[in-house]
């Protein structure tokens, strides 16, 4: 690299010049950074779903969420299991599972986190998408 020009702006700020060659030397670095950041991790994900700890969503359920149907219903069918089944399981009942998945209630925090467990996922996964922050 060359010799950079450095300077302070009247208001005090230190700007630095470089050649366009150094300019695009530096940028090519840091998208090869980025790039390298990326192979890192997916490998890391590779490595989570080959041990069990991540899995893979078909699209069909991630749009199904992404276009507003409720995370618990979408998930419990992901898993295949029944309201029945799935409301056991958390020890709720079929009609308070019901009224979750239906929206009529937003269900406890404690009913949530059960739910969660039984669907052997984040509570944050079966949370509503939030529209405003889908489109942020």
């Amino acid at each position: 690299m060359g010799a950079a020009t450095s300077f302070k702006t009247p208001s005090g700020d230190e700007m630095v010049v470089l050649s366009r060659r150094d300019y695009d030397a530096l940028v090519k670095q840091a998208e090869l950074a980025e790039d390298l950041e990326d192979i890192s991790a997916v490998k890391e994900f590779e490595r989570r779903l080959a041990a069990g700890e991540e899995e893979l969503i078909p699209a069909e359920f991630v749009y199904r969420m992404l276009d507003g149907e409720n995370p618990v219903r979408v998930w419990r069918d992901f898993r295949a299991l029944s309201a029945k089944d799935l409301a056991a399981s958390a020890g709720i009942s079929a009609t308070y599972l019901s009224e979750i998945e239906s929206g009529k209630k937003e269900g406890s925090l404690s009913a949530l986190r059960k739910i969660a467990k039984a669907l052997k996922v984040d509570l944050e996964d079966i949370l509503p998408v939030d529209r405003d922050e889908q489109t942020a």
